[in-house]
């Protein structure tokens, strides 16, 4: 098939970010919905095999009549500033050089600003001043979530990062200048990039929060 297409198989994580938003957002969106019937083809509650609609939008079991529909982890992703500053991270699973926001699920019983102050405090060991909403985006990868995007600050005299190398590889503040300077590079998702560090690709929305950063001195204080 690569030989008569003229083209080759890539990862579907790489794929996404050489498309357009429209096309990416298809692929996704499939991609999500095949892998969420090929796990549950069973009924957790009988235990026998679920039947799938026409349109593929739900699953049914038919020994009880219980309705299984694709579900959506929920996720927030927090760019945290100091008033001057942002601070990024990365994970070991990272590319090399990638620093992005941080990012994790929401626990049972959790607000969303709760699991923000919680995910902040229990990455990077501070304490959320004042957090603001910004943006939503499905994730695919590696299961479905639904991405929370938020802008939160922290009081500028408490900004001693404790990284919890548990969960981040490394953690830091970076200037506006080094952040503006990282969203002007060319930086595809398979590409070593030049100088420290780069960020993820437009296409996911902790680009869109970094550049929001950037471009609006407001993200940076926050109102109260």
């Amino acid at each position: 098939m690569e030989t008569e297409l003229k083209g080759s198989f890539t990862e579907l994580r790489k794929a996404v970010f050489q498309l357009n938003t429209k096309d990416a957002s298809l692929l996704t969106t499939a991609q999500a919905l095949l892998r969420w019937h090929d796990a549950h083809q069973f009924c957790s509650r009988s235990g026998q095999p679920t039947k799938k609609n026409m349109a593929g939008s739900k699953r049914v079991c038919p020994s009880n009549k219980i309705i299984y529909y694709p579900q959506m982890a929920p996720v927030v992703i927090t760019l945290v500033s100091d008033g001057t500053r942002c601070l990024l991270a990365r994970q070991s699973s990272f590319p090399k050089g990638m620093y992005s926001a941080l990012a994790g699920f929401c626990d049972i019983g959790e607000s969303l600003e709760e699991a923000v102050r919680r995910e902040v405090a229990e990455e990077v060991g501070l304490e959320v001043e004042r957090l603001q909403y910004s943006a939503s985006q499905h994730w695919p990868f590696p299961n479905s979530s639904l991405m929370i995007a938020c802008h939160a600050t922290v009081h500028p005299g408490q900004t001693e990062i404790q990284v919890n190398l548990k969960e981040l590889e490394a953690a830091g503040w970076f200037s506006h200048d080094e952040v503006a300077t990282a969203l002007r590079k060319n930086n595809p998702y398979t590409q070593q990039q030049y100088g420290t560090f780069w960020l993820p690709p437009k296409l996911a929305i902790a680009h869109q929060l970094i550049k929001e950063w950037v471009e609006k001195p407001s993200c940076s204080t926050l109102p109260a």
